[in-house]
Order: structure tokens, then sequence, then C-alpha cells
């Protein structure tokens, strides 16, 4: 490495063109900067993207998680399954509505949830599994809905609103459930906008959706998310839209948008609901990047493929993001160091920062954060999941990278785990 000029290679900087900056420009000058016809044309183009009939944006992919599980009616004496590896926002949306946190943990040596104990912990109080797309690879779904319709009989709606208080948002909540007569999935795609399962876009795989548009993900609005779902029997999507509306701005039964128009100013609010819409400076940013997302997503395929090369001779484990099943949205870079405990990978990321190259962790478990401690979750319990995180390391990986910077990050990471 002595001969090698040191570079400065950052983990995840977002994409940002030209393109990004005269749409924010033209949100700027328009005199409309919140939720507006950005917005509304980003939520066009990720449903057609996706092969829905509609989808919502909002300001993350917790709020889209949280929204959803809300609207289906998911509160108190509910359960909702989620896998021990992932980030908190899998499961603090569901501490957030009152129901249970019910954590599985990986099968060994994958980070993938145990399907066995997924099927295990389905319970007639489950209302609702949340997979997890980790890395931008999709969950395997064929088993996840063979899991659920074996336990088809142990389902039955919920009823949680009081009696005598106003049903709109838990009455839909409780007839999609009845009409979908089954435990519900809906998935954590934060990573995997544009990756695809048995050729199907995700977004219209699982029964409902959420994405993540944050900075470091592949697609970004700075912040935001959105929230699709398959079409559901005896369900109108527009209803469903328009409840998802309700819910993030404020229960008002008109939006700013269309208040403006001529003597349209007159309002109602539904119910004391929350705040968490997507405004058009925002989505001018995702109306850029998505209009050229597969050049992004085709980026990021090639530094996958030249590290995958690189490395298939080290002593690491890699994953496959691309497959007859699937085709990951090579969101991130993650490889497990065979035989290294977590100190020793630590002192392998405290290397590669000396040598200016940016590393990551994805993730720490949950039973392993002080909330989920506190919640009553042992990380011997999840035995497996442990297993993966203490040897994991995240590498740098974004779609404004070049081969150079690439093959320095391949050279320090060499050097790294040959000196530890």
């Amino acid at each position: 490495m002595d001969s090698v000029i040191r570079r400065s290679i950052p983990f995840s900087p977002p994409d940002i063109t030209e393109a990004e900056i005269q749409e924010v420009t033209d949100a700027l000058q328009s005199g409309w900067i919140t939720t507006g016809p950005k917005t509304k044309e980003l939520e066009r183009l990720v449903a057609t993207r996706c092969k829905t009939e509609r989808a919502v944006c909002l300001n993350s992919n917790t709020a889209c998680s949280e929204l959803t599980l809300r609207l289906l009616g998911v509160g108190p004496g509910d359960e909702v399954i989620v896998p021990a590896y992932t980030y908190t926002a899998t499961a603090s949306v569901i501490a957030h509505v009152g129901a249970t946190i019910v954590m599985v943990d990986c099968e060994k040596n994958s980070f993938n949830w145990d399907y066995q104990q997924l099927e295990d912990a389905i319970t007639s109080k489950t209302k609702v599994i949340i997979p997890v797309d980790l890395f931008g690879i999709p969950a395997d779904y064929d088993r996840i809905f063979k899991i659920i319709q074996q336990k088809k009989n142990l389902f039955h709606p919920s009823q949680n609103h009081p009696a005598g208080q106003p049903v709109d948002p838990s009455c839909l909540g409780e007839r999609i459930q009845a009409s979908i007569g089954r435990v519900i999935v809906m998935a954590d795609s934060a990573h995997s906008f544009g990756a695809f399962y048995q050729g199907k876009p995700i977004g219209s795989v699982a029964d409902f959706t959420n994405f993540s548009f944050h900075a470091v993900k592949n697609l970004t609005t700075a912040e935001g998310g959105a929230v699709v779902w398959r079409k559901i029997d005896g369900i109108d999507s527009n209803e469903l839209y328009r409840q998802y509306m309700l819910f993030s701005l404020h229960g008002q039964s008109k939006e700013a948008l269309a208040k403006v128009e001529s003597g349209s100013w007159e309002y109602d609010v539904s119910a004391p609901l929350f705040k968490c819409n997507m405004t058009d400076v925002h989505a001018a940013i995702g109306l850029a990047q998505i209009r050229r997302f597969d050049q992004i997503l085709q980026r990021k395929k090639q530094l996958i493929e030249r590290y995958d090369k690189a490395f298939r001779s080290l002593p690491v484990t890699l994953l496959c993001h691309y497959t007859d099943q699937y085709l990951s949205s090579g969101h991130l870079y993650v490889v497990r160091l065979n035989d290294r405990t977590r100190e020793q990978t630590n002192r392998i990321i405290m290397r590669l920062s000396s040598l200016g190259v940016a590393a990551n962790v994805h993730y720490k478990p949950l039973p392993l954060l002080t909330a989920y401690r506190n919640l009553g979750f042992d990380i011997n319990s999840f035995p497996n999941a442990f297993c993966q995180y203490e040897n994991e390391i995240s590498l740098p990986l974004y779609s404004r990278m070049t081969d150079e910077e690439a093959d320095y990050v391949i050279s320090c990471f060499i050097e790294a785990i040959g000196s530890v």
C-alpha cells in the first residue's frame, strides 16, 4: 500500500447531478414547496415502476410502516413478527401502535430469518409479519406466503376500534383484514426499491411494501419514503389512498393544494391524526432520480460484480445479489470475515479508516440495543443473529464510485484483513 496514492472514499454519498438541482430549483421557483404536483408525479412514477394502482409518498419509510399498521387496525392485543436482524425502524413502529413485537432469529449462517421459527411464532394474535429485504436482496416470499397459508385457520380480523367512535380508518382496516383473510405481509423494503422477485418488481409481491428514500438509498429524496400495495378484493385503492392522506395530514379532509383553489378553503378534520407528508422540494430530488434510476442500478451491479470477483478467493463469505429467483437492488455490499470476532472485525474497520476508506456495520441485532433489552429481549435467545453480526462489515458502495475508487477499496480491504 505504500506505493498507492491515498484516497478518501466515503461510505455512501448521494448521487446528485444537475438534473436534481434543476428539479429542486423548479420547485422553489414555482411558489409551491410543500406537498403538491411534484409529490403526486413521484407517486405516479413509483406506482408505475412497482406495477401497483397507487403509491403514497411520505416523509420516511418509518411513517409508511406505522401508518400502514394503523390503517390496518393493528394495535393492543395484536402481535407482529419481525426478524431480530434488522434496523430498529422495522420493530419500533409496532411499539408505536401498541402491538406486541415478536422476534425471530436468523437461520444458521444466514441473514434471512429462520422460516421454521417464523411458522412456529404465528398465533391467533398474529396480524402482520414484516419480512426485510436486507441489503437490497428480496426475502423468500414464496416460503413466507406458503407458511401463512398453512396457518390461515388461526387468523381472525382485529376489532380494536372503541364502540361509538368514528370507524372510518379502523373499519377499513377490518375490511382489509377480512378480505385478505390471513396474516398480512407488510414488507420492509427500505433497501430494495428497484429489486425483483420471481420476475416481479418489489412492491407488487407483498400485500403492502414500504420503501425508504433516505439520503443513503439508491433513490433518494433526502428524507422520504413510499408505500404501495397489491390490489385487495373489495377494497378501492383510491379509498385506501385517501385514508393515507388523512392519516398523514392531521386528518384534514382537504389537502393544501386543493384549499388554494378559488373558494375552496372549507375543510374538516375527521380525527386527531398525524403529520408526515412529503414535500415537493423533496419529491423534486426523487423525480430526477427515478428518471435515471435504471442507470443507478446498473452501476451498482457493475461495482458489486467487481468486488465479488476480487474477493472470491479471500477468507470471507459473500452474499449473492443476482440469481434466477431474484435481482437485488444492490443497496449494500456486505461481507462476513470468516472466523473473525467482532473485536477483530472492528480493528479491520479502523485500519480501513486509516487508509481513507469508510466502512460500516449493518446491523446490530435488535436484542443488543438498549430499547429492546428493556422490552425483555435477550441476545442469547438469538444466537444465529449474533453470529452473523459478530464478523459483518459493509464496504463503500455508491453509484458515483469510479472503477479506480473501487479498486482502491479492494486493495485496502485485502491489506486490512491481511494485517489484522
